[in-house]
């Protein structure tokens, strides 16, 4: 990904913490800029108020755990990132709060053992992917 450089309504590179709003003044994203880039945590909401996701940026690239949610507020997904790729363990959530699915990715690809659950927490799908 390349860096975006973000500038604020003179020209000047964003540096420091910032909010993103929705048409309607509500915050749709709150985080930190140094020199233009997303740096550090950022937290991302629906239109309603609730929080729809939370991560790391490094240099503008995702980095280290993320997680997302319903607007329910319940947990859909889970996951890391190294230099903006999905990484390491990744889960995944049923509407209702029960694990979906879980793996592991290396380089925006899935390998090894991943796993699938129905609602009711059996396991219904195992599939195995080479690196």
């Amino acid at each position: 990904m390349m860096n975006s450089n973000k500038r604020d309504a003179n020209g000047q590179l964003l540096h420091g913490p910032v909010k993103e709003y929705f048409k309607d003044g509500k915050v749709s994203a709150e985080g930190r800029y140094v020199h233009g880039s997303k740096t550090g945590e950022w937290k991302y909401y629906f239109l309603s108020g609730g929080l729809r996701a939370i991560g790391n940026f490094v240099n503008d690239q995702m980095d280290g755990p993320w997680k997302w949610y319903r607007e329910t507020g319940v947990l859909m997904q889970t996951g890391s990132f190294n230099n903006g790729e999905r990484a390491g363990i990744w889960e995944r959530y049923h509407a209702e709060g029960g694990l979906f699915d879980s793996g592991e990715y290396i380089g925006e690809k899935k390998i090894g053992e991943w796993k699938t659950w129905d609602k009711a927490g059996n396991l219904t799908k195992t599939k195995k992917y080479n690196p």
